[in-house]
């Protein structure tokens, strides 16, 4: 196969974006048919149909749209580079990547950060910041792609090197109606009567729960999967189970969305 140009993939990401080729085209300024014969070059160098056209316009095909989600990571990628190259010869010193857990995130950590962003010795240094799982955190740290990750200590650092930064309390969020409510200190196992609300399997949340109820023979019964703490905080304010959080981070939501129980473990 041939090398794919950047002007290709950037006038592929329009069509599916505006799901037409001709106004695609009036906002790159080139002839509809330009495009319809690079993509169809492109097609043909990879050996697979990208687009279904009707009438209407354009849709991605299931190779399409595998290649319109690499090819946004190729041109996010370029426009970085540039990015940075430009910054350095306007004086940056340098650039730390970061990535974080969800939880880390939702705490002081971004605080933290631009309190060392503002100190004058430091306003030549770009902070790259990236929200990931625990598990993919540590991946991306062991690829290089990210220079520090901020997690739980229960994923598997093997290789990497590791320093405290802050420690957590957990803590169980309720809606004020909830049994669990009125209880300022309960034990992990009297949870498990409920239902929870939870992040992903492949967080390392998840993960410690899952052990902690396994040693007490026990399993969590997950009626929400959400994606962030912000909504495991907002699905136990509407009352569809209870989470497990952060205390720091908890003290902000209950206030916010009106739950009434924090109760610590």
């Amino acid at each position: 196969m041939h090398d794919i140009d950047i002007k290709t993939l950037r006038l592929f990401v329009a069509v599916c974006d505006h799901r037409n080729i001709a106004r695609a085209a009036q906002e790159a300024h080139i002839e509809p048919s330009a495009i319809s014969k690079r993509i169809a070059q492109l097609e043909s160098e990879l050996g697979v149909p990208l687009l279904s056209r009707s009438r209407r316009g354009v849709d991605p095909m299931p190779a399409g749209l595998a290649l319109l989600e690499h090819a946004r990571a190729v041109l996010f990628t370029m426009e970085r580079m540039e990015s940075d190259v430009a910054a350095l010869g306007a004086g940056l010193r340098g650039r730390v990547s970061i990535c974080a857990s969800p939880s880390a995130m939702a705490e002081s950590l971004l605080d933290d950060i631009a309190s060392f962003m503002r100190e004058p010795e430091n306003r030549n240094i770009r902070v790259d910041i990236e929200e990931r799982m625990s598990t993919d955190l540590v991946r991306q740290v062991h690829e290089g792609t990210s220079a520090i990750g901020v997690c739980w200590d229960n994923v598997d650092r093997s290789g990497l090197q590791a320093q405290l930064y802050r420690r957590d309390r957990l803590a169980i969020a309720a809606h004020r109606a909830h049994p669990l409510a009125s209880k300022r200190s309960i034990d992990f196992e009297q949870t498990l009567e409920y239902d929870h609300v939870g992040l992903p399997p492949n967080s390392s949340v998840h993960t410690m729960l899952r052990r902690a109820a396994a040693n007490v023979g026990k399993t969590i019964t997950y009626r929400v999967i959400v994606s962030n703490l912000d909504a495991t905080f907002r699905v136990a304010a509407a009352g569809l189970g209870i989470s497990v959080v952060p205390v720091e981070v908890g003290r902000t939501y209950r206030r916010a969305l009106g739950l009434r129980s924090l109760s610590e473990f």
